[in-house]
C-alpha cells in the first residue's frame, strides 16, 4: 500500500486524527509519517508524537500492546501480568492508561503506577510485583515532540533483540488497527485486570537504593538538584535526605513542554543552566540534574570558584573508583564491571587494577541488564558496577536499567569523601588522569531526517565501511560489529582502533535520526590529547561533506 493510500485509511479512524491530517500541507512531513511504521531500536518504541504509523499516538501504542499481549500469551502459561509506568511528558498518562485497557480486554492484569514515575522504578517493581512483563511510556531525554514505549521481561530488562524480535513478530501482525479490543477503564478496575500502583513499590525500590550507600558520615557538602520537569523530584530528593539539597523552582513541576530548557538532556551543558546559575548564588558544591525518566544524570562541580561540567565518561571513572575502593574487601575472581563499547577505557583500566573482570556490550544498557540476569543465572561472575558513556550508571542489581536515583545518592556520597578529604570531583579525576593517562572524549551527532535521511545515514555508513581505514592515519584494526564479535548481537557499529589507544566509532542512533560519531583519545598530556581529536573531527566532518 503506497503512503498516499494509508493516509485516506487513518483519515478514516476519527474526526481528531482526520483534522490533525488534513491540516497537513508539507508533502515531505505526510511521507515522512507514513513511509514505514516505527520499529524498535536501543530505546524501543519511539517517534514524534501525531497521527500516522511512523509517529507515537494511541493507534501504534495499541497496536504495540497487542502485540505485546499475543506474545505473552502464545509463550506464558497461566495468569500473566504487566506492570506500566509513565514519564512527564505530552500524553504519556494518557497512552499508558490506553495500554493497560488493551491488555485488560485481553485478561492480562496491568499494574498501573498512579502518578508519574522514573524508569529504573519500572524496572524494579516488575520483579517486586512479580510481573510478566513491564512498559514504561517515555522518550527519555529527547525533546518534547517525542514520546516513547518501552518493554521489559520479566526480570525487568529492556528487551534485548532476540527477545525483541519475538514480540515484533506479533506487533506486525496486527494490521486493522481500528480493531484493537479496549476495555472500559473504570471496568477493569472492578474486574482486578487493572491495579492502581501507590507507594509501597516506590518505598521499596528507595529502600533498595539506599541499601547501595558506601559513604555515610555527615557531610555538609551542598547540592542544587533539577529533575528537568521529569519524575526524579520525589525520589532523587528522599534518597538525598541527608544532605543539603536545594531544588530549582522553575524545573521542579512536571511540564511535558520542558518550557524552561531547549532539550531536557543533562548530556548537553544548557540544559544545566539554571542548576548552576542557582548553585553559584547558594555557594554549593554540586548541581546534580536528571532527565524526565530519571534514569540520567548529569553534574556540574565547583572548582577553583567555577562549575566544571563533566562528561558521562569522566563520571564513570570516578564512580567505578570510587565504588571500588570502598567495595575493596568483597571483590572476588568473580566481580565484573560491564561497560559499553563507546564508553571510553578509563573505567575499565580503573577495575583491572582492581581485579574485576571487564566485560564489554554493544550500545544500549539492556545489554547489560541482560548480563546481570545471565550472571544470577550461571553464578560466573558477580555485577558490582555497569555504565555507559551517554549518562547512565548502575550499582545493585535492584533495577535492570540505567538508574539515576543510586546514582545520584553515589555521586553526593563521593563528592562528600573526596571533600573530606580537601579534594573536588575535579581534582580526584585529574588524580586518576596522573595514574591511567589522559583521557579525551567527544560525540558528534549529524541529523538526518525523513526518508531521505535513513537513506543518507545508510550511504555514509558504506562510505566508512569502504573507505574509513584509508581516510584516518594509524589504524591498527577495525571492529565491525555488524560481522559480529564475539558473543555480541550484530549491530551496524564500525570501531577504529589506532596504535596509541584511541578509537572512534561510527552508529546509527537507535532512536533519533542521528548518526553518531565516538571519539575517545587517549594522551600523555591534554595538549596532545586534544590535537588527536582536533585532527579526527576534521577527517570526519570532510566525509559528512561540512
Amino acid at each position: 500500500m503506497q503512503y498516499t493510500e494509508r493516509v485516506r485509511e487513518w483519515m478514516s479512524f476519527d474526526e481528531e486524527t482526520e483534522r490533525e491530517l488534513l491540516a497537513i500541507t508539507d508533502e515531505k512531513e505526510l511521507e515522512d509519517r507514513f513511509y514505514k511504521d516505527l520499529t524498535f531500536g536501543t530505546g524501543g518504541l519511539r517517534g514524534i508524537m501525531g497521527a500516522g504509523p511512523n509517529r507515537m499516538n494511541r493507534y501504534t501504542v495499541g497496536r504495540a500492546t497487542l502485540g505485546l499481549a499475543n506474545y505473552l500469551s502464545a509463550s506464558r502459561v497461566g495468569a500473566k501480568s504487566v506492570a506500566i509506568a509513565f514519564d512527564s511528558r505530552n500524553h504519556s498518562e494518557e497512552f499508558a492508561k490506553h495500554a493497560a485497557r488493551v491488555l485488560a480486554a485481553k485478561g492480562i492484569t496491568a499494574y498501573l503506577f498512579d502518578r508519574l514515575m522514573p524508569t529504573p522504578v519500572l524496572s524494579f517493581a516488575v520483579r517486586y510485583l512479580g510481573c510478566t512483563a513491564g512498559i514504561v511510556l517515555t522518550a527519555s531525554h529527547n525533546p518534547k515532540e517525542y514520546n516513547g514505549y518501552k518493554v521489559y521481561d520479566s526480570c525487568g530488562c529492556q528487551l534485548v533483540p532476540a527477545l525483541a524480535n519475538e514480540v515484533i513478530a506479533y506487533v506486525n501482525a496486527v494490521t486493522d488497527l481500528r480493531a484493537i479490543p479496549c476495555m472500559d477503564f473504570e471496568k477493569a478496575k472492578e474486574q482486578g485486570l487493572i491495579r492502581m500502583v501507590g507507594d509501597e513499590v516506590l518505598d521499596a525500590f528507595l529502600e533498595a537504593v539506599g541499601a547501595q550507600a558506601l559513604y555515610t558520615e555527615s557531610s555538609d557538602l551542598k547540592v542544587v538538584y533539577t529533575s528537568l520537569h521529569g519524575t526524579g523530584n520525589e525520589p532523587v530528593r528522599r534518597i538525598l535526605a541527608n544532605f543539603q539539597v536545594s531544588v530549582v523552582p522553575e524545573q521542579e513541576s512536571p511540564d511535558g513542554n520542558f518550557s524552561t530548557v531547549r532539550s531536557p538532556n543533562p548530556e548537553e551543558r544548557d540544559a544545566l543552566t539554571l542548576a548552576v546559575e542557582q548553585a553559584k548564588r547558594e555557594n554549593a558544591d554540586l548541581v546534580l540534574g536528571t532527565d524526565p525518566d530519571c534514569d540520567r544524570v548529569g553534574i556540574a562541580v565547583k572548582h577553583e570558584g567555577e562549575f566544571r561540567l563533566l562528561t558521562g565518561n569522566q563520571v564513570g571513572a570516578l564512580l567505578a573508583d570510587f565504588v571500588l575502593r570502598f567495595r575493596k574487601p568483597s571483590l572476588n575472581e568473580r566481580s565484573a564491571m560491564v561497560k559499553t563499547i563507546v564508553t571510553n577505557d578509563l573505567g575499565a583500566n580503573i577495575g583491572r587494577k582492581y581485579g574485576l573482570q571487564i566485560v564489554e556490550t554493544l550500545t544500549g544498557f539492556k545489554y547489560i541488564g541482560d548480563q546481570i540476569n545471565r550472571y544470577e543465572k550461571n553464578g560466573d561472575k558477580e555485577f558490582v558496577f555497569g555504565y555507559e558513556e551517554s549518562y547512565g550508571y548502575l550499582v545493585g542489581t535492584h533495577a535492570r536499567d540505567k538508574d539515576a536515583v543510586v546514582a545520584s545518592l553515589l555521586i553526593c556520597e563521593m563528592a562528600a569523601y573526596h571533600k573530606a578529604n580537601g579534594r573536588t570531583l575535579v581534582d580526584a579525576l585529574q588524580e586518576l588522569y596522573a595514574e591511567y593517562g589522559f583521557y579525551l572524549d567527544a560525540l558528534d551527532a549529524f541529523v538526518f531526517k525523513g526518508k531521505d535521511g535513513a537513506e543518507k545515514i545508510a550511504s555514509i555508513m558504506h562510505a566508512f565501511h569502504t573507505d574509513g581505514s584509508s581516510a584516518f592515519r594509524g589504524v591498527t584494526s577495525v571492529l565491525d560489529y555488524g560481522k559480529g564479535i564475539g558473543d555480541l548481537p550484530k549491530e551496524n557499529v564500525l570501531k577504529f582502533l589506532f596504535a596509541d589507544g584511541s578509537w572512534l566509532a561510527v552508529r546509527p542512533s537507535g532512536t533519533e535520526p542521528k548518526l553518531k560519531i565516538y571519539y575517545s583519545v587517549c594522551g600523555t598530556t591534554k595538549e596532545k590529547a586534544q590535537e588527536t581529536l582536533d585532527a579526527l573531527r576534521k577527517i570526519v566532518h570532510q566525509i559528512m561533506g561540512e
